[in-house]
């Protein structure tokens, strides 16, 4: 059974509703309105909004739905309960009216508030379409007509009240065959028709008609409930359409067994939470004024059972509330003490009976005549009256609260407390999480009702001052609230109050600010390109590792980023913000970079990628390093004797540095999104493209930040670490092998694609490399040279294991150019081994052609007809000078090794000596030295001798 809230249970007298005025509601009718024909005070929307009073329920509903509208978040589900304020149905007309347009938005009584709270001007109007199932109740058994259009289905009727026979087109198949459309259909349908809004009536009622195991012209039990759970789920996906819906609160309004399974069905698709609460114990003085104020409970077992969810409550969550609640005797007080909660009474005859002029009985009296007014008036569904459902955003109550005070405690409650100009109320405007369940501003009450006499009794010597956090959340948790929420505006109101103090884990107000104000006020002294910008930058660079990158230049000038065959992140400003809609300062920036260093123009912009900020979380951003600085500014006067602080607000100065420097931190992350990539496209015939940037949202709460970049740009395939040689021949044949070219120099391919935007960008040479190392061995992708003499190659290399070496004279020969030749070479060496003896013709005996300068050095040598015997061994020999020994070895391997190493099937061998002579003898240190480091280094033999 879901719990009922005061208000529907406890009714008080009529002295205490004295000066409240509502007017009896007539039976107000969806359907009619929907159809035109209720009366006038519902069907004009101007008239039904000057009698409806919008409760703070129903401006949250009017918020989000009002969002949703304007494609400004908003939920696309919602459901409403009769406990829901100002009533279910009154609540869907409200809806039906605004969203309709008839009138516009700004013309509805009490509406523009709520369109300027939202940030919209005007409202688009919408297409509405209402399921009243109790209207629809003949449609599961017999089909209606729609000008000429027959429907069987509720989504039949929805697609025809969405979009006519053009709606209807889309679901026909599913609306005759009774099949419930899918989600993908139901988001095009709702997409096609949005903005949108769906009212949803008395669905119970319509589903709990079929049988199942038993088709009707309107579909099956399953069918209906699987058609809703698609609803709800391509709600989601259309952000400019809402449903709202009605369910009973209880299985017993459900009805029948199938009543209650779709019920169960029904609430889980619609997010449906099931409230529980718990226990309080009451004094005989609670309930004198209990009866003083309530003329009766209406009804006794549903007051019971929200009593008792409330102790089970506090028991289910033990290490979170005060021991008290813990003991069985709490649930009595509880009981004795409904509709009000028992931590009221304790502080107003604990605390506030202490207080000079507050009357025990008569003040609190006084004092909750107002309060429990006020809350009717404005429709407040808590389950019990708790301290913070304290509406001390009333005058009347904020008067007789700060009555009992001394002078200063009005701009307390004004700015930190409670009112449309308080700071909790800014807050939860700005979070919705918040704002759903009134959370910072209910902290705040609790904190001031249990706190303001302690600061007026004994001021800033009081030894205990406050509430704990325990406390804290008994004055404001319901049970299906989660905790968290309320630990969550408790913290944010520690950052942001002016006169909210915290030491040990209490919390109090006080009339003298505390160091916020402070803060705040040296907050201004701080500019941005001097201070802010400057802090941004050395947080940045501390987030960073190298990684993938040769250099990270955080806030460089174009003309200091240099333009070399690095890659290179480049750390856009603040001021320099990307946006995905609107002109984008980062872009800008970041093309200008591209195009030029300093003022000469840049070659390699392959090299290049960007980080930017995000355009919405910048102002955030700044603010918060404002005020971190400002609070190390007031740390910094408190170690130099600048600045006298207590020890307690010492510390909360401290505390409060360390959680700016952390937010600071978590800020960056979350403001430094996105990672702009350049690139371009080759068009046939037409040139290169513009420049094309591609943006993508780096994952904030990654561990490692560079890592979570290098994984973007390689899960993107914008940055390549391992490179397939099949990869680089198709660029070799795309962009190096054509118009007779079947060779190019590899030093030139490798800078190509470190310049042009339009070839893929490798993370370095070493890739490069790599690549024409792993293809080296196949007879698919390439050849290889160390140079070209006329149409003979040097060191050619083809289908062979080889270790090129990356320099101007190395070419990467085309597949079959690289096959001919070495098929050339193979016919020359077998032509070189035939008996030498040439004709009137110039060949051979047997007919083969000789290279002539075979011929001529045979000639020469003064051989004879018969084999030609080849050289097959060299031997070199070169004493090096000891000083130059490493740059003269480097000049051997380059101009004799190479040569050797580059040919298949040549074996080379190296053999190094080394011999030292000291007249006066070496030292041990040395001896053990060059000992170690001839074992690391492998020598064969490596001995010390004693000299003659």
């Amino acid at each position: 059974m879901s719990l009922k809230p005061w208000r529907e249970i406890a009714v008080p007298h009529e002295d205490v509703l004295k000066g409240t005025f509502q007017q009896a509601e007539f039976a107000a009718d969806l359907s009619r309105v929907h159809g035109g024909t209720a009366r006038e005070e519902y069907q004009n929307p101007v008239r039904f909004f000057e009698r409806t009073f919008i409760t703070e329920g129903m401006r949250l509903l009017l918020d989000s739905v009002v969002r949703r509208l304007a494609g400004k978040g908003g939920d696309p589900v919602i459901q409403l309960q009769t406990a829901f304020g100002g009533g279910k149905t009154h609540t869907m007309l409200a809806v039906y009216h605004l969203a309709k347009g008839e009138v516009p938005a700004g013309d509805l009584p009490g509406v523009p508030p709520i369109l300027d709270a939202a940030g919209v001007t005007e409202l688009p109007r919408a297409r509405v379409a209402v399921l009243d199932g109790v209207d629809l109740l003949g449609l599961a058994g017999k089909p209606r007509v729609h000008e000429g259009c027959t429907v069987h289905t509720l989504w039949g009727e929805l697609a025809w009240q969405l979009g006519g026979e053009a709606g209807y087109a889309r679901v026909r198949e599913a609306d005759e065959t009774g099949t419930a459309p899918g989600k993908a259909e139901l988001a095009q349908l709702l997409a096609a028709h949005a903005p949108c809004v769906i009212l949803v009536d008395e669905l119970v009622r319509y589903v709990s008609q079929f049988e199942e195991g038993k088709a009707l012209s309107g579909g099956t039990f399953d069918a209906n409930l699987s058609f809703v759970q698609a609803l709800t789920e391509a709600l989601k996906a259309v952000p400019t359409a809402v449903m709202l819906a009605s369910l009973p609160e209880s299985e017993k309004e459900a009805g029948s067994e199938r009543g209650v399974r779709a019920l169960a069905t029904l609430a889980h698709y619609f997010g449906r939470v099931q409230a529980l609460w718990k226990p309080v114990a009451t004094e005989e003085a609670f309930e004198i004024v209990r009866r003083r104020l309530f003329a009766s409970i209406g009804d006794r077992q549903a007051a019971e059972a929200v009593c008792r969810a409330f102790a089970d409550h506090y028991l289910g969550n033990r290490q979170e509330f005060p021991q008290e609640t813990q003991e069985g005797r709490y649930l009595d007080r509880l009981i004795r003490a409904y509709p009000i909660h028992p931590e009221v009474f304790d502080r107003l005859y604990e605390d506030w009976s202490s207080l000079e002029n507050f009357q025990r009985t008569r003040g609190v009296l006084k004092l909750m005549a107002k309060i429990i007014h006020r809350l009717w008036q404005d429709g407040n569904n808590d389950l019990l009256i708790l301290p913070g459902s304290l509406p001390l955003y009333d005058v009347d109550v904020r008067n007789e609260a700060i009555y009992y005070l001394p002078q200063g405690w009005d701009p307390v409650i004004e700015r930190d407390v409670d009112g449309e100009r308080s700071e909790p109320w800014e807050i939860e405007n700005r979070d919705p999480r918040l704002g759903g369940v009134q959370a910072c501003r209910r902290v705040a009450r609790t904190i001031f009702l249990g706190s303001a006499p302690h600061s007026v009794q004994l001021g800033a010597n009081q030894l205990v001052r406050g509430l704990e956090q325990e406390r804290v959340l008994l004055g404001v948790a319901q049970p299906g609230q989660p905790l968290g929420v309320f630990k969550d505006a408790l913290s944010r109101l520690t950052d942001r109050l002016h006169y909210l103090n915290h030491a040990q884990n209490r919390y109090w107000f006080d009339t003298r600010p505390n160091l916020r104000r402070e803060m705040e006020e040296r907050k201004r002294r701080f500019h941005e390109r001097e201070d802010v910008f400057p802090t941004i930058r050395d947080r940045l660079q501390r987030q960073f590792a190298t990684g993938v990158f040769g250099g990270i230049h955080v806030f460089t000038a174009s003309g200091d980023v240099p333009d070399d065959w690095l890659l290179r992140l480049v750390v856009l400003p603040p001021d320099a913000a990307f946006s995905k809609s609107g002109k984008s300062p980062a872009l800008e920036h970041a093309s200008e970079i591209l195009r030029k260093r300093g003022e000469q123009p840049r070659f390699k912009q392959n090299r290049l990628i960007f980080l930017a900020a995000d355009q919405d979380s910048v102002l955030r951003l700044k603010d918060l390093v404002r005020s971190y600085l400002a609070w190390r500014s007031i740390v910094e006067d408190y170690r130099d004797n600048r600045l006298v602080l207590d020890n307690l607000m010492a510390r909360q100065a401290q505390e409060s540095l360390a959680q700016a420097e952390k937010t600071v931190g978590q800020a960056i992350r979350e403001t430094y999104k996105w990672l702009l990539v350049p690139g371009q496209e080759a068009l046939p015939g037409r040139g290169l493209s513009e420049v094309q940037w591609q943006a993508l949202s780096l994952n904030a709460g990654a561990p490692n930040w560079s890592q979570e970049i290098e994984r973007v740009l390689k899960e993107n395939e914008l940055l390549i670490t391992v490179w397939a040689p099949i990869h680089l021949a198709r660029m070799l044949r795309e962009w190096f092998w054509k118009d007779g070219v079947k060779e190019a120099p590899a030093l030139n391919v490798w800078q190509q694609s470190c310049q042009q935007l339009y070839l893929p960008r490798l993370k370095d040479d070493g890739v490069f490399r790599d690549a024409l190392v792993s293809g080296s061995d196949s007879r698919d992708f390439f050849g290889f040279a160390q140079g070209k003499e006329g149409d003979r190659y040097l060191g050619f290399s083809f289908g062979k294991r080889y270790a090129p070496i990356l320099d101007a004279s190395l070419l990467l020969i085309e597949p079959q150019t690289a096959a001919a030749y070495e098929e050339a070479q193979r016919l020359a060496e077998e032509g070189s081994r035939v008996p030498y003896k040439p004709d009137e013709t110039g060949t051979t005996a047997s007919g083969s052609g000789v290279s002539p300068r075979v011929v001529e050095d045979v000639a020469k040598g003064g051989g004879q007809a018969g084999w030609i015997v080849p050289k097959k061994r060299f031997y070199g020999r070169i004493m090096l000078d000891p000083v130059t020994a490493k740059k003269q070895f480097a000049d051997v391997v380059d101009e004799v090794l190479q040569h050797f190493t580059v040919r298949p099937g040549i074996a080379v061998k190296i053999v190094i000596e080394i011999e030292a002579d000291a007249p006066a003898g070496f030292d041990h240190d040395m001896q053990r030295t060059v000992r170690e480091n001839c074992a690391v280094l492998r020598f064969e033999s490596a001995e010390f001798e004693a000299g003659e």
